[in-house]
């Protein structure tokens, strides 16, 4: 802690202590010894008016208004606008509400970089080689204090450090142009695609006129054509269809035969089952004749029928007979069918023989030239079912619904690029080239994770799932205000951009979650800090080298925020 105490010099100390070397009085700034080359009195920086005499700058006594005549000393250090107001007998403003005309104490700091100390840490006992690293702010020794000459090793840290950072500025002003070429090349590639999706718009825009006109007039000369019925493609196709008839006839006989079979083994049984009933119970001492008689020829019947060859046939076998035709029983038609096609099939069928993934592009080619073939009498127009539109007119409606399909993705395709183009992607467009790329940190059990233009995200290490903090809407520009960091990994001071996202996944009992990501130019893309600042509302800290500014070619000097 600094002592106050040591404020206040005392008044003997000799006048030569007080002065510089060649005569300029210590403590004075380059910029500052033109007001002090008089020997003989000197006129006060912001009051020209007043003058004293030379012997009295640095007499530890504050003479001028504005303290410029105490360059040396603590003398003038209350005078400070932010100071509390009080009465001051001979300030210009009457109170001690005023600016000292100095900067503060000048260290020459030889073989480092001069700079001002605060007036009120001019022999203040403590040495405060961060601004002043040869020690002259602590002259007078105050409590026995003597601060040593350290600037060489200070000095040749900081140009060790400044030789770094050069050196990673370039690197980031690398990193940056790289990011504007692959940004351009992506924009470019987007242009491209709604030049020729324009250009393809139009095509399509005549293509589907002409297919609408072309669909129309197929449609009405075929509607008064006559379908010609199945079977009729040709001689084997008349056979196929006749056999196919005479087939099912023979079935449905022979499923009637068997019905009535059935139906008279039933009466025979009955038959049978009666004179068996007659043969036992009739009385052999009655003379009936014809009772006697109907029972030998009963006796005859059934040992004529125990010895009959059975029939090879079974019911079974009729039975599959009269299956329906199909791929497991009876005549397979549709093989027969299939094979009764024209040359003509094989036109209608062509894209079946195609790769899956040039039939889209083909059907459409394809149905065109099934069209004017048809026109042109080269291909037999068969209908596709009775009663169903023709090949002709089949071929006409898909062509045209094909365009019309085109047309509407190609439109939508379109939109969405234009939209793109339009889309804010930073300055220059930088930040298109790191669409679709994550950086992560690890906070505590969780992971977090900024996907450039899409999403910033938190996961859970445990298992527990993510949950959205934001989705990226714009990008604004805000001031930071924090002291550099000696790994370079902050925001500094001044403008940086801030990254948007928001109406994120709501949280319990409040608003939806959303995060401000500020960037800073680093050498790559690094999520360095997450914070919470209020419920549900995060802070992000990033490092990319798209935040950088003003980037030149190697060895030029540039404008950037490390």
């Amino acid at each position: 802690m600094r002592r106050v105490d040591a404020l206040v010099l005392l008044s003997t100390l000799s006048q030569s202590t007080l002065v510089a070397s060649k005569g300029v009085p210590r403590g004075v700034g380059p910029e500052f010894v033109k007001f002090y080359e008089s020997k003989t009195s000197f006129a006060c920086i912001s009051n020209p008016s007043i003058t004293i005499d030379s012997s009295r700058v640095n007499d530890n006594s504050c003479d001028c208004p504005d303290g410029s005549d105490e360059p040396g000393t603590a003398a003038c250090s209350y005078l400070d606008a932010l100071s509390p107001e009080q009465p001051l007998p001979g300030s210009v403003t009457g109170t001690t509400n005023t600016t000292n005309a100095l900067p503060g104490f000048w260290c020459a700091n030889k073989g480092h970089i001069g700079s001002y100390v605060p007036f009120a840490y001019v022999n203040d006992g403590v040495c405060d080689y961060e601004l002043c690293c040869d020690g002259s702010e602590e002259f007078a020794h105050v409590g026995g204090v003597k601060c040593q000459n350290k600037c060489d090793s200070i000095g040749k840290e900081w140009r060790r450090v400044e030789e770094e950072r050069r050196k990673s500025k370039e690197r980031s002003a690398s990193a940056r142009r790289q990011l504007l070429k692959e940004a351009g090349d992506l924009r470019r590639i987007v242009q491209d695609r709604v030049t020729n999706l324009k250009r393809e718009l139009e095509q399509l825009e005549v293509k589907k006129s002409e297919l609408q006109i072309k669909f129309e007039e197929v449609e009405r000369s075929e509607k008064g054509k006559v379908v010609k019925p199945e079977g009729q493609g040709g001689k084997l196709g008349v056979l196929l269809g006749l056999a196919k008839n005479r087939v099912k006839e023979l079935r449905n006989t022979l499923d009637k035969v068997m019905d009535q079979r059935d139906d008279l083994a039933d009466k025979v049984d009955q038959l049978e089952e009666i004179l068996k009933n007659l043969k036992e119970e009739y009385n052999p001492n009655f003379n009936d004749e014809g009772v006697k008689a109907a029972v030998k020829a009963y006796e005859d019947y059934a040992a004529s029928a125990d010895g009959e060859k059975k029939s090879d046939i079974t019911d079974g076998e009729i039975l599959d007979i009269l299956k329906e035709d199909g791929e497991t029983s009876g005549v397979n038609w549709a093989e027969f069918e299939e094979e009764e096609g024209s040359d003509a099939d094989i036109v209608y069928n062509l894209e079946a023989y195609l790769p899956e993934f040039a039939r889209e592009w083909l059907h459409q080619k394809l149905n065109l030239a099934r069209i004017w073939l048809i026109e042109n009498g080269m291909l037999a127009d068969n209908p596709v079912k009775p009663g169903g539109e023709t090949r002709l007119v089949q071929a006409a409606r898909e062509a045209l619904e094909s365009a019309k399909n085109d047309f509407t993705s190609k439109t939508a395709s379109l939109e969405e690029q234009e939209k793109d183009l339009e889309k804010d992607y930073g300055p220059e467009g930088i930040f298109r080239a790191l669409k679709g790329k994550c950086v992560s940190t690890e906070v505590g059990e969780y992971d977090y994770e900024l996907c450039w233009m899409s999403q910033t995200t938190q996961k859970s290490r445990k298992g527990h799932g993510n949950t959205n903090m934001g989705n990226f809407v714009r990008i604004d520009k805000d001031i930071a205000d924090e002291e550099e960091r000696a790994d370079g990994k902050g925001l500094g001071k001044g403008q940086r951009m801030v990254m948007k996202f928001e109406n994120g996944q709501g949280c319990w009992n409040g608003p939806n979650r959303r995060t401000d990501v500020w960037l800073a130019c680093a050498e790559k893309d690094e999520l360095w800090r997450v914070s919470e600042s209020e419920k549900c509302v995060y802070r992000m800290e990033v490092g990319t080298p798209a935040a950088c500014e003003d980037v030149g070619e190697p060895g030029v000097k540039t404008k950037d925020e490390l």
